[in-house]
């Protein structure tokens, strides 16, 4: 080991030591992944990318079994990249989240499989919250053929270059034909997409660092290609939100001859409130909640 990696290694920072000893080992990115990819540790090329420019530092159990794999392949003494990353920072209310904040867990139907996907991509759990949203969906003539159109204003708790959104299928819904497009103010970047549970990932990155308490305006689309007449949408919520906003539209030619809108604590608890909604004369209707609590907000229709 040359003089100025042992010095940096010692010194850290992390990113800084990482980037030194792929360099002293001559090793290129793809085949570090191989590398690690053989000793059963998956890791994309963008998350070592950004570890050793340090955009974003390991901090998944996953990702620190990495890490330790990453010393191994280099040549490096056990743990000398790992001491280097401190202790983990601070989940939860600790980390200057809003009060109330609950876990994926605790409001999503399928917390597991989730949690696999967002660990992959080293997600940026809790350092961004929703401040508003506005989400309108579009129900084609076929009672599918869905696409959704979603604002959201966030706020930085964390500083994080990018937002991590979720998007839950229907039952038997095709995931791999649901699709993301990125309009304002972000840029598509990896997805991961579980064909089991329904469940797809996706990174919306920004062209800069977002500080602490600064804000975001995002626009997406998710088109739902996969053929499943819808009967709903809702939106989970780990932090407390000031004003959400969901709307639907029915296509004429395929109205439904009920819609609620809804209130739970979680994906698949009981209701804590319901109420009919009536159809407008444009074949939509809408639910404006303010001081929106952790939990789960939605509308539901019924087509016969």
């Amino acid at each position: 080991m040359d003089r100025e990696l042992a010095a940096v290694l010692r010194s850290g920072p992390f990113h800084v030591a990482l980037r030194a000893a792929i360099q002293s080992h001559g090793l290129a990115l793809q085949r570090i992944q191989h590398r690690l990819d053989q000793l059963g540790v998956h890791v994309s090329l963008g998350t070592l990318s950004y570890w050793q420019s340090g955009r974003r530092r390991p901090e998944r159990p996953a990702s620190l079994r990495a890490v330790t794999a990453l010393e191994e392949i280099l040549g490096l003494p056990a743990n000398s990249l790992i001491v280097l990353l401190g202790p983990p920072r601070p989940r939860g209310p600790a980390a200057g989240l809003p009060p109330g904040a609950r876990r994926y867990a605790d409001v999503v139907d399928a917390p597991g499989p989730l949690a696999a996907l967002l660990d992959d991509l080293d997600g940026p759990d809790g350092r961004l919250h929703i401040l508003s949203s506005f989400d309108s969906i579009l129900i084609g003539a076929g009672r599918d053929g869905r696409r959704y159109e979603h604002v959201q204003v966030l706020a930085a708790h964390q500083d994080t270059d990018r937002h991590v959104t979720i998007y839950q299928g229907d039952p038997g819904c095709d995931i791999g034909l649901v699709s993301f497009t990125a309009l304002d103010n972000c840029r598509l970047g990896r997805i991961r997409r579980d064909p089991q549970a329904g469940l797809l990932v996706a990174e919306l990155l920004f062209d800069r660092m977002l500080r602490v308490g600064e804000t975001q305006i995002l626009r997406y689309h998710i088109t739902d290609a996969s053929g499943v007449p819808g009967t709903g949408y809702s939106r989970a919520f780990r932090f407390p939100v000031h004003q959400a906003v969901l709307q639907v539209r029915f296509d004429p030619a395929a109205l439904p001859v009920r819609c609620w809108r809804f209130v739970r604590r979680s994906a698949t608890g009981a209701d804590d409130e319901c109420e009919e909604l009536t159809l407008g004369p444009h074949h939509d209707t809408h639910y404006v909640r303010t001081g929106v609590l952790p939990g789960v907000i939605g509308l539901r229709w019924e087509w016969d």
